[in-house]
């Protein structure tokens, strides 16, 4: 059995019906903040909790963790720093505590897979040149931002259970900015957010320059790459990094690419303004993805273009809702002020 925890978010949601597809039992551990797309599968278990609260118990008769759960972005992470500690970071140690005892007792190997960010490699101390160098799972790393922080800590925390029982197997994927159609849908990142603001306004706004760098990832390659790294041998995968991407792109040159796709396949035409009204906006990193690609074969595939028609076309279609740019749900900062943040909602 494969645990995923945050089964039911933005990459779980395509992760999971991936592997029910390909014949594997799932067990799911989400709070389903953002509601459950799921329909009953015989081979699949849904657990709405907390990843904090998950015990031994999660754990039973699993062979494999995809641990997708935490707070995923800046906004959520600095509204809310104490449940972004929490679950990024003291939820990770416990559920990796755990599979590594477990994997002690029953003297077989546990595959540990963990949901990094490229953004690890964000600090001030690179923010004031936008044309810095490629960044590499080698180089040292030591984020200021909350988010970037806690998923660096957690790598940290895998690397050091991982140093005190042989048989537990983590590996830390820090992917680029994800992109793409997935059920549960996000609006709050980059790609996705220019086409819903291409498809409501006709406009792309750019705050500042638009001259700092990102990494940037198909949801559907991040999906492969699990799957990949679950059959991976354990000797090129334990204690591991892998940096995950398609391509990086200069924001400003992303927003035009986007306008020249939808104009070429649509018809449409899309501008781009640059608002600096707002300041600059200097948190840039070029990241590099070979790693991943000399030690397993692994290539992310798709690119920008492919993640831009589908999510237009399921806009034009009606099948995000009328008014998606007014759904919460689609933006997890706004639903979850709204909702788990709410005064008193959340410990």
């Amino acid at each position: 059995m494969i645990l995923v925890t945050g089964g039911a978010g933005y990459i779980g949601s395509l992760l999971v019906r991936e592997l029910l597809a390909l014949g594997e039992t799932v067990r799911v551990v989400d709070p389903l903040w953002f509601g459950n797309s799921f329909d009953a599968h015989d081979r699949l278990e849904l657990i709405e909790a907390d990843i904090r609260d998950c015990g031994p118990e999660c754990l039973e008769d699993v062979s494999a963790i995809i641990h997708l759960a935490g707070l995923s972005n800046d906004p959520t992470a600095d509204f809310a720093p104490y449940l972004n500690s929490e679950s990024n970071v003291q939820a990770t140690r416990q559920l990796a505590q755990l599979a590594a005892e477990k994997a002690k007792l029953e003297r077989r190997e546990i595959r540990f897979l963990f949901a990094s960010s490229s953004s690890v490699y964000y600090s001030p101390s690179v923010a004031e040149d936008v044309d810095i160098e490629r960044m590499t799972e080698e180089l040292p790393i030591a984020p200021t931002a909350n988010y970037s922080k806690t998923k660096r800590l957690a790598e940290m925390e895998l690397l050091r259970i991982a140093e005190q029982h042989p048989l537990f197997c983590p590996t830390v994927l820090r992917k680029g900015t994800i992109f793409g159609l997935a059920p549960r849908m996000r609006f709050d990142l980059s790609i996705n957010a220019f086409v819903m603001q291409a498809w409501r306004q006709r406009l792309i706004p750019i705050w500042g320059s638009g001259e700092v760098w990102r990494p940037f990832l198909h949801v559907r390659d991040a999906v492969d790459a699990y799957i990949h790294l679950l059959g991976a041998p354990t000797e090129k995968i334990r204690a591991e990094a892998f940096n995950l991407l398609h391509k990086n792109y200069r924001i400003l040159e992303l927003a035009h690419w986007v306008t020249e796709i939808l104009e070429q396949n649509h018809g449409v035409e899309v501008y781009v303004k640059r608002d600096r009204s707002k300041g600059e906006f200097r948190r840039s990193y070029y990241v590099d993805g070979e790693k991943i690609t000399k030690a397993l074969g692994f290539r992310a595939e798709r690119g920008v273009a492919q993640g831009v028609l589908e999510i237009w076309e399921a806009l034009e279609k009606g099948d995000l809702g009328s008014e998606p740019e007014n759904d919460s749900r689609y933006f997890n900062i706004r639903w979850l002020k709204e909702t788990v943040l709410k005064e008193g909602a959340v410990d």
